[in-house]
């Protein structure tokens, strides 16, 4: 899998490794170098010391030129003092790593081996360059595993931005599919007998209007909702304090669909001797309004039957129609309404199927846990 994790060194960050730096290397300035007059010592020190810390305020920018031109300055002040160790090139070689992936970053293991050699080779202390070398593949080790840490945790935030994306559009399909549904069909009601019949045309109108407004309603509501909650976290509707439909609210839903021609015959079994949680309940009201709005919009149905109840410690809900279901198949490939329900059980550890029923028509079979997983 490739990594396409964009690491970013900050102003601030970049500051605070070359005032490390300078920390590190101050002391240096009071010890008598290898080779060297003490005076000679100083300045050559000042000068690979510039270099080092000044280096590292590129190293966002020009990561790999900077890490070379460190680790060789490095290797000029181990030359002149022996025992001190690699210093600030351990942090610039855990900084790279971190800055680069693992493949683009382990070359740099290869020239820390170099130079540790040729230093022993001067000086001749081989066991402190095997202690460095082990030094410096910890260092490349902890910047990498900084940088898949990283990763991740920028992975997860993506992943929940598209869940959240997801969520928004399903819901938002949900409060308005169902409404914009019933709108076509009673313009297109007004329509067939606006002629024939004026007075039922100007009720077709009025009913119009209603759902015009109500679906204007809910996506005021639904937009308020968003904008309350986008400082503060995902989007929640009841953690707003909005109004949730619930399983009571059917009639009221299916109402208009009388008017429009649609007959729904809802029965509620069993309900009244158990709890069911919130989000169970929202759900299971979604399920019902989604497919209502399919057989409204598909298939040219006169009843649809809603059987609600409980069984085997689930919900279980049923929407069938007497209409011609081929118009739906479409939305079991590739359309939003049935694969949004799916979604819905899905997340509560439900399922939904969905198909022509065997004596005719379409049928909807959902079935709910009780409670909401944890």
């Amino acid at each position: 899998m490739p990594d396409r994790f964009e690491a970013w060194l900050p102003p601030r960050r970049r500051g605070l490794l070359v005032v490390c730096a300078l920390a590190v290397l101050c002391p240096l300035f009071f010890l008598t170098p290898r080779g060297l007059s003490s005076d000679a010592g100083r300045l050559v020190l000042a000068g690979l010391a510039v270099v080092q810390a000044g280096g590292i305020w590129w190293m966002g920018s020009r990561p790999a030129v900077v890490t070379a031109v460190v680790l060789c300055a490095g290797a000029g002040i181990q030359l002149l003092y022996p025992a001190i160790g690699p210093g600030v090139a351990l942090v610039v070689v855990s900084t790279f790593a971190w800055l680069r992936p693992a493949r683009a970053s382990v070359w740099i293991l290869a020239v820390v081996i170099a130079l540790s050699g040729a230093i022993a080779l001067v000086t001749g202390r081989w066991s402190d360059a095997l202690l460095w070398l082990a030094a410096t593949l910890l260092a490349w080790t902890w910047g990498a595993l900084g940088r898949a840490r990283s990763a991740r945790r920028q992975a997860e935030a993506a992943r929940a931005i598209l869940e959240e994306r997801a969520r928004i559009a399903r819901e938002l399909h949900d409060v308005l599919a169902h409404t914009v549904s019933v709108m076509v069909v009673q313009a297109s009601a007004a329509d067939d007998v606006f002629d024939v019949s004026p007075d039922r045309a100007r009720q077709a109108i009025r009913d119009l209007e209603g759902s015009g407004r109500q679906a204007l309603a809910e996506l005021r509501r639904f937009l308020r909702t968003v904008r309350t909650l986008d400082e503060a976290g995902p989007f929640d509707a009841e953690a707003a304090g909005e109004p949730q439909p619930v399983l009571a609210d059917l009639p009221a839903l299916a109402r208009p669909l009388a008017a429009a021609g649609l007959e729904v015959v809802i029965r509620q079994e069993g309900l009244d001797d158990v709890t069911l949680a919130p989000g169970v309940e929202r759900s299971a009201y979604r399920i019902v309004q989604e497919s209502l709005t399919n057989v409204v919009r598909h298939a040219r149905a006169r009843t649809a039957r809603v059987n609600i109840g409980v069984a085997d410690g689930e919900l279980t809900v049923e929407i069938h129609d007497d209409g011609k279901g081929g118009g739906r198949f479409a939305d079991l490939g590739g359309g939003h309404g049935i694969a949004g329900m799916r979604e819905r059980a899905a997340l509560l550890g439900g399922s939904v199927e969905a198909g022509p029923a065997p004596a005719g028509g379409f049928r909807v079979c959902a079935r709910l846990p009780l409670e909401e997983p944890a």
